[in-house]
């Protein structure tokens, strides 16, 4: 079955994920219509697809040829294109950025619960060969994880602007979209957190380094279950681009019963065991957009309805909050 759909936004990852993606899937997609702010963009995306640019997105949601949203850039739009679709019962697809009050995302998610519709969030981490790969190993070689090591190393804006844009909501999505990974890795939820943050300056409102410390200890006693250490760093300026590139730390470090594993998305994965190292590249593997998309498919097609995508995402945003909360009350603070 061929999904009917509406593009929304063309986003910084439309040419390199989710073009070519539609194009390998044409078999299970056929795109309407394009919305985009820049019409010249619309135009070409439109045309490159056999496809109409659209008007504006509530006449996208409403047409009866479509039967799903591609919301892939939030541009001015915030959530208006979300609601607009659950108003019409049209799936979505989301890789634009979403709420991140937990408040608001509460009542989003509620919104599109009561709805009815299938949501899906882009969660690229979870859908990378190497995160598969390592979900295998854990299941038949390397055991369940004991401690998790998560880092990204952001490049700090060089100009006026950039500096400007970098927000405490930017790094806020940064470690939520890390701290659902390790969630998805470990496969429970952590029962308390640690937060801890560095300023660029006294004061400033800009961190140069954001630090959770999340205990998954069922019972609650810190340090006696899995941990997993996320750390998400703006120090070093674009600029530098020597020193960006030099001894980077793995993406997602594993140490699990029987063994430990090096992750670098999307596709590179080092493990070892008892038997010694063992190097995998799993570049034959489906991209990650089309791993996404065909995900997405499947939820629309399926008779039945998945839990709502926004959960996953309302979860980890609560962990970043309480993280805050640890950092500005200096304290371990527990999940419910």
């Amino acid at each position: 079955m061929r999904l009917r759909v509406g593009i929304v936004g063309l986003g910084p990852a439309w040419d390199k994920r989710h073009l070519p993606a539609l194009r390998a899937l044409a078999d299970r997609y056929e795109v309407r219509g394009v919305c985009e702010q820049v019409s010249h963009l619309a135009h070409r995306a439109a045309g490159e697809l056999g496809a109409a640019p659209a008007d504006g997105f509530r006449k996208l949601a409403a047409r009866d040829d479509i039967d799903a949203i591609l919301y892939l850039a939030d541009q001015w739009y915030g959530t208006a294109p979300i609601l607009a679709a659950c108003e019409a019962g049209k799936a979505v697809y989301c890789g634009a950025g979403l709420p991140l009050v937990a408040a608001e995302m509460e009542s989003l998610r509620r919104r599109v619960e009561a709805s009815g519709i299938v949501f899906m969030a882009e969660l690229t981490r979870r859908s990378a060969a190497a995160t598969v790969r390592l979900k295998e190993l854990i299941a038949t070689r390397l055991g369940p994880p004991r401690m998790l090591f998560c880092h990204r190393r952001v490049p700090q804006g060089t100009t006026a602007a950039a500096i400007a844009a970098r927000d405490r909501a930017a790094e806020a999505r940064d470690l939520m979209e890390l701290v659902d990974w390790c969630r998805y890795v470990v496969g429970s939820e952590p029962t308390s957190v640690i937060g801890v943050r560095h300023a660029e300056t006294p004061g400033a409102e800009r961190d140069d380094y954001g630090m959770m410390s999340l205990d998954f200890t069922p019972s609650g006693r810190p340090g006696e279950g899995t941990i997993a250490q996320i750390s998400c760093g703006y120090y070093i300026p674009a600029c530098w681009e020597e020193a960006l590139g030099f001894r980077p730390p793995a993406a997602l470090q594993v140490a699990c019963e029987r063994g430990i594993a090096f992750v670098d998305l999307p596709a590179s994965l080092v493990w070892f065991d008892t038997a010694g190292r063992h190097q995998e590249s799993l570049d034959a593997d489906r991209p990650v957009g089309e791993q996404m998309l065909l995900q997405f498919h499947r939820r629309v097609t399926s008779l039945v309805r998945p839990q709502s995508g926004l959960e996953d995402v309302f979860r980890a945003l609560r962990v970043v909050e309480a993280a805050a909360t640890s950092h500005r009350e200096d304290r371990r603070v527990r999940l419910d």
